[in-house]
């Protein structure tokens, strides 16, 4: 690899790794440790990928993008570990409780009332964590 392409990865690990703190915090931490001994370079593609060059568009802001995972992860209905980080996520960058409950709600419409219900259910969750800490 050539020293451009190590600077241009180093700035996108670095702005990925600001970006994910920013969303997900300690969640996020969690994950990026939990690939280390396993897929380290996975981890790495995480980081730089979704958080260094998507997350970091100024076109939107992140609870609309936090929104947008919501939906897509209650569709996809078989990511429910993901989709709760997310949840968590999207409540640290601004959504409410009920925004949150609305997006997974409007999913049964195009994902199904089983995705919609899986997804409600994890948000149960989520908030019900969040209770117990305070």
């Amino acid at each position: 690899m050539n020293q451009s392409s190590n600077v241009s990865s180093n700035e996108r690990y670095q702005r990925g790794w600001a970006k994910l703190k920013e969303i997900d915090g300690e969640a996020g931490e969690k994950v990026i440790e939990a690939l280390a001994d396993i897929a380290p370079d996975f981890a790495r593609y995480l980081i730089e990928f979704p958080f260094g060059d998507i997350y970091s568009r100024p076109q939107l802001d992140l609870k609309s993008r936090e929104i947008a995972v919501v939906a897509a992860l209650t569709a996809l209905g078989n990511a429910t570990p993901q989709l709760k980080v997310h949840l968590q996520a999207a409540l640290n960058v601004g959504c409410t409780r009920e925004e949150v409950t609305e997006v997974i709600m409007q999913m049964a419409v195009y994902a199904g009332f089983p995705a919609a219900l899986n997804g409600l259910f994890a948000a149960k969750e989520v908030f019900a964590a969040l209770d117990a800490q305070v």
